[in-house]
């Protein structure tokens, strides 16, 4: 499962100050995952199969990339800067981002920091599953980003969304004209639909044999 925990990295004083965007680049460890939360720099620690799955979409989204020539960067190392419902900075690190390769290339001197909103933001979800459902949700959707992906391979969020008995499934959210978010849930060996790879080949089923 994810945690989140502060890092040791770093002044005790520099941990108990309120970080800006930033300030969270200029100071994140080059080794690990970390996101900034309510100003504060936590680490992203995740188990074998969360990294696999995160993994298996990551490949078959690059395949498709390459396969159509299409111009997008693919990776897991984007900070994404959102700004949360009290209006602070946040720093999210979707487990796998899809960028615009123009946006991307625009600053690649640039410490992993995305200030545009990338195309698509995968998030695994873990025991800490309110902040995918419901935070990053929030965030994204607020920040403007086409299509958000929550992938529920253990079936633990709400049954409001997971249904009863509660099965593995993966949430697309898509923008509407007004910038709200539209939800569309697959499970079993539905193919999933993405506006942005209409052509892709994935199931819950192959996420679920990762």
């Amino acid at each position: 499962m994810i945690t989140l925990t502060q890092p040791k990295s770093g002044s005790e004083l520099e941990q108990k100050l309120d970080l800006s965007f930033d300030k969270f680049l200029e100071q994140c460890p080059e080794d690990g995952r970390y996101e900034l939360v309510d100003g504060k720099m936590v680490k992203i620690l995740a188990t074998r199969i969360h990294y696999d799955v995160a993994g298996l979409i990551m490949d078959a989204i690059k395949d498709e990339v390459k396969r159509l020539q299409l111009n997008y960067v693919v990776n897991d190392v984007a900070a994404v800067l959102t700004i949360n419902k009290k209006g602070k900075e946040q720093g999210r690190h979707p487990d796998v981002s899809v960028i615009n390769r123009d946006v991307w290339r625009s600053d690649r001197q640039n410490h992993r920091g995305i200030r545009e909103p990338i195309q698509i933001a995968v998030e695994v979800v873990s025991t800490n599953w309110e902040d995918d459902y419901i935070d990053k949700l929030a965030e994204y959707e607020r920040l403007g980003i086409p299509e958000y992906w929550i992938v529920d391979y253990l079936a633990i969020g709400s049954r409001d969304y997971l249904g009863d008995p509660k099965i593995p499934s993966v949430f697309i959210f898509t923008l509407d004209t007004e910038g709200k978010y539209q939800m569309t849930r697959f499970q079993n060996g539905v193919r999933l639909v993405s506006p942005t790879f209409p052509e892709l080949n994935l199931t819950v089923e192959k996420i679920m044999a990762a």
